[in-house]
């Protein structure tokens, strides 16, 4: 029979304590610790400004420059939420009005305030600013919780990943992320019953359509 002596069954005894102290440890480290309905992945709203500076005249926009709006403005695909500003020491009204009247035909109307841009605005230049902003969810996926051990009842650390990502991914302004749109308070009954009129005045989408039906005997 094999004796063991008492020091080295201490020492197993030591190194397994610390083997099981250990794996206990490294399963706390990824258990979920978020006990609230609030998520921390929180869409994040990040806005760039794109330029064109355009030769000026008395008359709006020198010979060419409109045209050169134009195809920027289409390479651009302007869309909604996007805001145009323009920048203009001289004030000019009527390369103002042009601008306005390309950035309209797009289906925006000028902004007020344009942003700071880089670079100093040359005498009889005016410039274009397009205002884009991006949403997403930076933090997104996060597997940091890796524990089954849950005696908080937390919540997972990728919970809320998908609903603000596909949030962040269909907001057509992502601006309304950050401060949503200003009403003005007002009511008006027209504006508001004109779908209801719409729906009520439209033909039946059956009309003209009618199937005839012959019958037939048989012995």
């Amino acid at each position: 029979m094999r004796t063991i002596h008492p020091s080295r069954t201490r020492r197993i005894a030591g190194a397994t304590l610390i083997l099981a102290l250990a794996t206990a440890l490294a399963g706390c480290g990824g258990m979920p610790t978020n006990r609230s309905m609030y998520s921390p992945h929180q869409p994040v709203v990040e806005t760039t400004n794109y330029t064109l500076d355009l030769t000026a005249s008395d008359a709006g926009l020198a010979y060419g420059e409109p045209q050169r709006l134009k195809g920027w403005l289409d390479a651009m695909k302007l869309k909604y939420g996007d805001k145009v500003y323009i920048e203009d020491p001289a004030h000019n009204p009527a390369a103002r009005t042009a601008v306005a009247e390309l950035a309209s035909q797009r289906g925006i109307l000028l902004s007020e305030g344009a942003p700071v841009t880089a670079g100093y605005v040359e005498p009889g230049t005016v410039r274009v600013i397009l205002s884009r902003s991006q949403a997403s969810v930076p933090s997104c996926p996060n597997w940091d919780t890796r524990s089954d051990f849950n005696p908080n009842n937390g919540l997972s650390s990728n919970y809320g990943c998908a609903t603000n990502s596909n949030l962040a991914a269909m907001i057509a302004n992502p601006d309304d992320l950050i401060s949503g749109q200003q009403g003005s308070g007002d009511t008006t009954v027209m504006t508001s019953t004109k779908a209801i009129e719409a729906y009520r005045k439209a033909e039946t989408t059956g009309k003209g359509n009618q199937v005839s039906e012959t019958g037939t005997s048989g012995s």
